[in-house]
């Protein structure tokens, strides 16, 4: 029951993500929660070392990518560290919609941060800083891809664990 309990949370975990909601984190705790509630069960040390190690490594891509995008298309260093706090910002605050509201924020503060940055450079409205920051929002949208990697990757590491451990009859 345990380790249905532990696919359903990673499953909905995974769902979530594209949201831009918590779901790495869902996927973290479910893990955890899992490896404490089953001593010698399929989660062990590594595992949880290993599921840890990539949602650290998902969250801080998350919000570097936007800003590596915005340098990529000719912005300023403020406006890649605009695009960085700018997407952070907005996914904290979000949209006022249902379920999608993180993501929308963290796109528009991507944006919004990446213009602002380099506005601060340059006095012109149009022209590079609109590209800049439509770089920015560019690298929000492959960053939100990147991070659903992950969360498919922990799925599949620790499912992997629960299969292994099921053939091995111990499950």
């Amino acid at each position: 029951m345990a380790a249905i309990l532990l696919s359903v949370s990673l499953l909905a975990g995974l769902l979530l993500v594209p949201l831009g909601l918590p779901g790495l984190w869902v996927m973290l705790g479910a893990t955890f929660v899992y490896w404490l509630a089953v001593p010698g069960g399929a989660v062990g040390g590594a595992t949880m070392l290993v599921v840890g190690a990539l949602v650290a490594a998902a969250e801080v891509l998350e919000f570097t990518i936007a800003g590596r995008y915005a340098k990529r298309y000719g912005g300023s260093s403020r406006a890649s560290w605009g695009a960085v706090a700018g997407g952070l910002v907005g996914a904290v605050v979000g949209v006022p919609v249902p379920i999608i509201g993180p993501l929308l924020g963290a796109f528009a503060g991507a944006f919004a941060g990446a213009l602002v940055g380099e506005l601060t450079v340059t006095r012109e409205v149009r022209g590079a800083p609109l590209r800049v920051a439509g770089g920015a929002l560019l690298g929000r949208v492959v960053a939100a891809g990147v991070k659903t990697g992950f969360a498919a990757l922990i799925l599949v590491w620790v499912a992997s664990a629960l299969l292994v451990q099921r053939l091995n009859g111990a499950g």
